[in-house]
């Protein structure tokens, strides 16, 4: 057994370093998890380049990897048993409240940092907290008893599995906060790794008409959203997207738009309003907008239509997630596009901002070595 742990540590805004921790001391009703792989998003970029408080934090929140030492009160408590491949979500609950006992623990208040100093989630808490290792950018990570976890399927391997944060959130936002079904018409606004996972959940779930919109830098991923089981695709570069959406609905409209433009600006918000069908339909946004003071909502009265957050995900959009991945009916593999090292954290997380000329969908960290790129 190993002594110290490796982790990449935030220290300061977009600072990285290497730091060791002891080994943890494993109570019975916990437990340690050898980590695999730590898939980054955008909201890591934004944690990265302004943390909420000055405390060193491991970050990492999509995390994989395998159970190597455990509690007999946690594999009990759990059902598992030593060596199974774990997905963990970055939530860690309290099991008590109402919202937990729904399975959505992204509402409980013992995982909000925002409004909870003593909050516990992964990749947000500080490692000077007991146990340290609160985040996937580490060779391990601290289970406590409250740990939300999932059992990876068999024959999805530990890549694979890095993409059930994205395609749950993908499930979430479109299935259960959107309401799209079978022969459902839905507008997804950008073809990032969200947007693709979403092609995937409204194909999954019976939509006869999903069209995509992006700019032409967005060109490969618009092909791949087409490969996934988009019917139309708009650069809204180079054509006019309201004229677009609309000539690929006959003139109808659509249901539901999913907008996972994050930090774009109002325009995608205004036309998904724009493109909805005359009565009803749901348009489901980041919250990424401080302030809209000239928020259309009389238009989005006339159309009896519902404008929902997109936040997280519950439990049981990550069991359809594995479930959907362990299917293999489609190719989810091709939103794999880049792996780092652990020594190579800080240009991993700048990758998925944009500050390389790379052409990114879903970036994994491989706390353990063989980074590809």
């Amino acid at each position: 057994m190993a002594d110290e742990v490796l982790a990449a540590v935030r220290v300061a805004p977009s600072t990285t370093e290497l730091r060791t921790f002891p080994w943890p001391r494993v109570p019975d009703d916990g437990a340690l998890l050898k980590v695999e792989v730590a898939g980054i998003c955008g909201t890591d970029v934004k944690m990265y380049a302004k943390p909420p408080f000055d405390d060193p934090v491991i970050m990492g929140h999509e995390n994989i990897g395998v159970l190597v030492e455990a509690g007999p009160k946690f594999l009990e408590r759990h059902g598992v048993a030593l060596g199974d491949r774990l997905f963990v979500e970055h939530y860690v609950a309290c099991y008590r409240c109402h919202w937990c006992h729904r399975g959505d623990y992204r509402h409980c208040e013992l995982t909000d940092w925002r409004t909870n100093p003593h909050a516990r989630r992964y990749g947000y808490t500080s490692a000077d907290n007991e146990h340290h290792l609160w985040g996937g950018f580490s060779q391990y990570m601290y289970l406590p008893w409250n740990a939300v976890i999932h059992a990876v399927p068999d024959g999805v391997s530990a890549e694979l599995a890095g993409l059930v944060t994205p395609l749950s959130n993908g499930i979430e936002w479109a299935l259960f906060e959107g309401g799209v079904g079978y022969d459902s018409t839905v507008l997804i606004q950008g073809p990032g790794q969200q947007g693709l996972s979403q092609v995937v959940a409204c194909k999954q779930a019976g939509a006869s008409n999903i069209v995509v919109s992006g700019t032409s830098r967005d060109g490969a991923r618009l092909q791949l959203a087409l490969e996934l089981g988009a019917d139309h695709v708009v650069d809204v570069q180079q054509q006019d997207p309201y004229a677009a959406v609309m000539d690929a609905t006959a003139g109808v409209g659509v249901d539901v738009v999913l907008d996972c433009t994050a930090g774009a600006g109002t325009a995608p918000l205004l036309l998904g309003i724009d493109v909805l069908k005359r009565r009803g339909g749901t348009v489901v946004a980041q919250g990424e907008l401080a302030a809209f003071p000239d928020f259309p909502l009389k238009k989005l009265t006339e159309k009896a239509a519902a404008l929902k957050s997109a936040r997280g995900h519950r439990y049981e959009a990550c069991e359809l997630a594995l479930r959907q991945l362990a299917s293999h009916r489609f190719p989810l593999e091709r939103l794999a596009t880049h792996t780092f090292d652990l020594e190579q954290t800080d240009r991993a997380i700048r990758t998925v901002g944009g500050e390389t000329d790379e052409d990114v969908i879903h970036v994994s960290l491989l706390p353990w070595g063989s980074g590809a790129n």
